[in-house]
This record gives structure tokens, sequence and C-alpha cells, in this order.
């Protein structure tokens, strides 16, 4: 049995500023969602590994989510001075990204199975080797969310934890699903 309480106290330790439950049955996988990364605005859309294609279709993508029930919501979120705060987003994204490095390292060690899935593209490396070679990090890989196809708004309404903290707030959130 595993240990929901336990697992979201490490979570807050790492530093997230926010943890849910999430019930994977709340989730849709929407071909939108996949559309919207095909656009490539994030300029990562067939260059990394972690994002489509190299990432699995949709309906590969569904099927590793149907081999979970439950997880956790993962969110980090600061107040920014005004929304043209880039340095206070910036600063966010790169706390986010080693709070949720430094959680999903713990976590592989305890349920080496679980996916973990984050917001965005992996930035691990300067340049990803995808298509070319291997991934260099393959142990600790995770997609994003809207790679899966999902609304991320969407997942943290139906399982009850806000998506948005107030006027001048930024929250990067991300999950992993663990049985």
């Amino acid at each position: 049995m595993i240990d929901y309480e336990a697992l979201k106290k490490m979570a807050l330790d790492c530093g997230f500023s926010h943890v849910g439950n999430l019930d994977v049955d709340t989730i849709r996988v929407l071909p939108e969602v996949r559309a919207a990364c095909a656009e490539n605005k994030c300029q990562k859309y067939g260059k990394n590994w972690v994002c489509p294609p190299a990432c699995g279709t949709l309906e590969e993508c569904q099927k590793k989510l149907r081999n979970y029930k439950k997880g956790l919501i993962l969110q980090s979120t600061t107040e920014l001075e005004d929304s043209f705060d880039w340095e206070g987003m910036r600063t966010l994204a790169k706390r986010h990204n080693a709070v949720f490095d430094a959680f999903a390292d713990q976590l592989r060690k305890q349920y080496p199975n679980a996916l973990i899935l984050g917001d965005g593209a992996c930035n691990r490396c300067q340049t990803c080797t995808y298509p070319n070679v291997p991934c260099r990090f393959p142990d600790r890989q995770s997609s994003s969310m809207e790679a899966f196809g999902m609304v991320v708004s969407e997942v943290c309404k139906l399982n009850n934890i806000p998506y948005h903290y107030g006027v001048g707030t930024l929250t990067y959130i991300g999950c992993v699903l663990i049985e």
C-alpha cells in the first residue's frame, strides 16, 4: 500500500507549494492539446525525446496512463511583481524544475515504475540528441502533461486542486502516477 500522505510530505519538503491527489480516471487525452503541441510555439516539437512525436502517439500515451489509478499533482506557485515580471517567471521555472527533478529522483528510487509528467520539454541538455542518438538520460526522462494530451487546468479542477491562485500569481504544474 502506498502512503500518499508520506509522498505529499516528501513533495512539500522538496519545495513544491501545493500537492494534491490525482485520480487517473479524471484524465482525458485530447487531440486538440496534441495539435497545439504541433504548432511548435515552444520550438521543441520533433526536436526532443520527451515531446511529440517521440513521446508516442496519443493512443500510446493513453495506454500508459491507464496502467495507473492514482497519483499526485505537484505545483510551484509564486507571486509576480506584475504581468511583465519575466525574471520572476524564469526564477519560478528554474525553481520548479529543480524541485521537480529532486522529487522525481527520490520517487524513482521508491517506485521505479512511476510515470512522471512535468510541464514542458526536457531542458537537461543544451541540445537534445533526438532523433539521431539515444537520450543521454533515459532514466530521468519525463514528458509533459500536455505532450500526453492533457488540459492541465481541467486535471486540476477535476481533482479539486486550484489551477490559479489569484491575480499576480503564476503556477507551474506536473504530476506523478504511482499505482
